[in-house]
């Protein structure tokens, strides 16, 4: 079976829960949370505006995506999940790959204690 977003919808195949913390404890179902991220499988035709013609959404199949915790209509096809999005509950578009956080803590720290003590 194949599904067609109709109108401004995306359809959105939600990534994995996580099943580990970031301290590497392991999560039971319950505690997992419902992702918020997804890549973008289909993207509908756009809304059509006063004037006739179609707005383009701005979203193309393959983005990795954001989207609100409670977004969208959660759908089963063939055994699989996916979640049909409006476009305007887009977030953000993720690109690229994250790079981890400096510690800013330990040289800002000690000039903060230098600074106090003259």
């Amino acid at each position: 079976m194949k599904i067609t977003p109709l109108h401004d919808r995306i359809i959105v195949e939600a990534a994995k829960k996580e099943e580990v913390s970031a301290g590497g404890i392991i999560l039971p179902d319950s505690a997992q949370e419902k992702p918020h991220r997804g890549t973008v499988l289909a993207v509908g035709p756009g809304k059509t505006l006063d004037s006739g013609k179609k707005a383009d959404t701005g979203i193309t199949v393959g983005d990795e995506v954001l989207y609100g915790r409670y977004s969208g209509t959660e759908v089963s096809v063939g055994g699989k999940d996916y979640i049909i999005l409006r476009a305007e509950d887009v977030l953000a578009i993720v690109s690229g790959e994250a790079k981890p956080a400096k510690a800013l803590v330990g040289a800002g720290a000690t000039k903060a204690k230098a600074g106090a003590k003259k």
